[in-house]
């Protein structure tokens, strides 16, 4: 089946609150909460601060009209050097079929084509640790970096993980 890549916009938020929603586990162990019902909105319009809007990429993998698989970068972000991955989500029925790798790979395709970024980086919260093999096998590796994570009464710690642009992810 051929998937196709495409940017999100605000005629998407209802096709991305489906898919936050499949995968209810994920909500719950960065949040402490299940899914709410403006988290696909959250997902398209956050920023940090200072940041210019125009480095936001919201990059859905698609499967005919139905979102599978949806990615947040921001390119430039915390520097020009860096592309920062905020959220990399694949619908819960759909886990292990390789839609997370599909989509790091265009999203990888995007930061080559539009930016001259050396480096992606990312953060694993601690309450999320069972994301970590997936980002091992796409090349990253935890640096020593840790900053405490906060999200309402849920306290945790978040590691930041890195990989360069330029080499490919190792075959798996």
């Amino acid at each position: 089946m051929t998937h196709s890549v495409r940017d999100l916009d605000d005629d998407d938020v209802e096709a991305l609150q489906r898919l936050i929603e499949s995968f209810p586990a994920y909500t719950e162990r960065i949040t402490g909460y299940p899914p709410g019902p403006s988290d696909a909105r959250s997902a398209l319009t956050a920023l940090p601060p200072d940041f210019d809007r125009r480095g936001k990429q919201s990059i859905g993998l698609w499967d005919g009209e139905e979102l599978i698989a949806f990615a947040d970068v921001l390119l430039g972000y915390p520097d020009p050097a860096t592309a920062y991955i905020g959220l990399l989500l694949v619908h819960g029925d759909r886990h292990g079929q390789g839609l997370g790798r599909e989509l790091h790979n265009a999203v990888l395709d995007r930061i080559r084509r539009d930016t001259d970024a050396q480096r992606v980086r990312l953060g694993v919260v601690e309450t999320n640790a069972a994301a970590a093999p997936f980002w091992e096998a796409l090349g990253y590796a935890a640096t020593e970096e840790r900053k405490p994570y906060r999200y309402d009464t849920l306290r945790s710690t978040v590691a930041i993980w890195e990989r360069s642009v330029r080499s490919p992810a190792p075959r798996r």
